[in-house]
C-alpha cells in the first residue's frame, strides 16, 4: 500500500479499532471532560446581563472555533516534526472523538440492572439521558435506553466519522466541541434558553446529514430499506430535527414506540410517539439494537477509508 494512503487512513482505523477495544476507561484523562470544565467556567462568567444570546453565541463560536484550530496547530506542529508523529496523534484523538463501546456497553448495563430491580435500572440509566428517571417503570428505561442508543450511534460515532471524513481531525474534535456545548448548555429552560440558543443552532446544523445517514445505514445493515418510509413519516416526530430519524431507523427496526412524555430539569415534555406499536421490548430486542448499531459503524468506517483512500 501506498505510503500516502496509509497516512491518510491508518489514524480512522486505529482509533477506531482503540474505541471498540478500549471505550472510555475512567480513569483516563479525557479532553471531553476539559471541554465541559471550559464550558461551565464560561457559562458562569457569561451567562447574565441582557446580552446572552449574544454572548453565548460569541463564546459557543469561540469555543468551537478555538477547539478545531488548536487540533490543527498540534497536527501541524507533529507533521513538521515526524509525519507518523501525525499519524500516531491523529489516531489518539480519533480514538478519544469516538464513544462506541462506551454507548453499547452503558446501553447493556441498563438492561442488566433491571435484573437486580427497578430502581437499579433508574439509576444506571441517569448516567446516560438528561431526563428525570426517579419515577420510570421497566418498559419506559428500556426504551429511553434504546432511544439513547439510536441518537447517539450518531452524535457519538457516525457523525465525529463524517466530520474527520470532510475536516480531519480538526473538524472531527471541532464537532466534539459543538456537541458537548449542546448537551450542556442547549435547553430550552430559563437559564439556558437564551444562553444556549446558537450552541443548540449549530449542534442541529452540524447533525442534519450525519443523524439522517445513521438512519440510512441502521436500515441497510439490517436488510430493511423498505423502512425508509416509516423514517421519513416519523422522523420529524422529535423536538430535534435530527436525533428523529436514527430512533424512528431503530423504532421501525424493533417495531416499537418511542417518544411520549418525560421529565426534563423538573418541566413535563410532550414528545409525540415515534412508531404506533407499543411492544414490551426485552433482551432480544437488546442484541438485535446492539447488533446493527455495530455493523453500522462498520459499513462507514468502510466508506470513510475506501473516501479518504481514492482522494
Amino acid at each position: 500500500m501506498d505510503e500516502s494512503i496509509l497516512i491518510a487512513v491508518l489514524p480512522l482505523v486505529a482509533g477506531w479499532v482503540a474505541d471498540r477495544c478500549l471505550g472510555d476507561p475512567e480513569s483516563w484523562p479525557h479532553p471531553v471532560v476539559a471541554f465541559g470544565r471550559w464550558i461551565a467556567w464560561g457559562e458562569r462568567r457569561l451567562n447574565r446581563g441582557e446580552h446572552r444570546v449574544t454572548q453565548g453565541a460569541l463564546f459557543a463560536g469561540f469555543s468551537i472555533f478555538g477547539a478545531g484550530a488548536l487540533t490543527a496547530l498540534l497536527l501541524y506542529g507533529a507533521v513538521r516534526w515526524n509525519p507518523w508523529a501525525a499519524v500516531v496523534l491523529s489516531a489518539v484523538g480519533v480514538f478519544y472523538c469516538l464513544s462506541g463501546r462506551t454507548l453499547s456497553r452503558e446501553v447493556k448495563a441498563v438492561f442488566d440492572a433491571l435484573e437486580q430491580g427497578t430502581e437499579a435500572g433508574r439509576r444506571r440509566l441517569s448516567r446516560i439521558v438528561g431526563r428525570d428517571t426517579s419515577a420510570l417503570n421497566d418498559q419506559q428505561i428500556r426504551t429511553a435506553a434504546l432511544e439513547t442508543l439510536a441518537e447517539n450511534l450518531s452524535d457519538g460515532v457516525i457523525a465525529p466519522l463524517f466530520w474527520f471524513l470532510c475536516l480531519g481531525l480538526p473538524g472531527m474534535v471541532a464537532y466534539k466541541m459543538i456537541n458537548t456545548l449542546d448537551s450542556m448548555i442547549g435547553y430550552k429552560t430559563e437559564r439556558y434558553g437564551r444562553f444556549g440558543r446558537w450552541a443548540a443552532h449549530i449542534d442541529d446544523w452540524a447533525n442534519y446529514l450525519p443523524a439522517r445517514l445513521t438512519a440510512v445505514l441502521i436500515l441497510l445493515c439490517a436488510g430493511r430499506p423498505g423502512l425508509w418510509r416509516f423514517v421519513k413519516r416519523y422522523g420529524r416526530c422529535h423536538a430535534s430535527p435530527n436525533s428523529g430519524y436514527p430512533e424512528a431507523a431503530m423504532a421501525g427496526l424493533l417495531d416499537c414506540r418511542f417518544g411520549g412524555s418525560n421529565i426534563y430539569f423538573g418541566q413535563r415534555v410532550d414528545k409525540p410517539y415515534i412508531g404506533h406499536h407499543e411492544k414490551v421490548l426485552g433482551r432480544d430486542d437488546l442484541r438485535i439494537a446492539l447488533r446493527v448499531c455495530l455493523r453500522s459503524e462498520v459499513l462507514f468506517l468502510g466508506i470513510c477509508v475506501l473516501i479518504l483512500a481514492l482522494l
